[in-house]
């Protein structure tokens, strides 16, 4: 394990409740195992935010550099993806 470093943190009873009952029952060794495990987890959803963000200003820039927006006739464009969708179900229904 890398340099190991304590860190004191508040949690309430029903935190602390919580963690214990997971230990008791045997889904954890100790509660410092059960905490570790939580940062890893927000690490992970930290790193997916920060892709989604990443990817939401990629696709704005594209969006600003693609130019001046142009009207757009609501029924057509239903119709277009309706014509989509039966032609996709159409190909999976010969794939089968």
């Amino acid at each position: 394990m890398p340099d190991v470093q304590k860190l004191s943190i508040a949690l309430t009873a029903e935190q602390i409740a919580s963690l214990k009952a997971a230990v008791e029952t045997g889904e954890y060794a100790t509660t410092s195992e059960i905490i570790r495990e939580a940062i890893r987890d927000w690490q992970f959803k930290r790193e997916l935010r920060q892709e989604d963000l990443r990817r939401l200003r990629q696709l704005w820039d594209q969006g600003k550099a693609s130019g001046a927006s142009a009207p757009v006739d609501l029924d057509q464009a239903r119709q277009e993806a309706r014509q989509r969708l039966a032609n996709t179900a159409g190909e999976q229904a010969r794939a089968s």
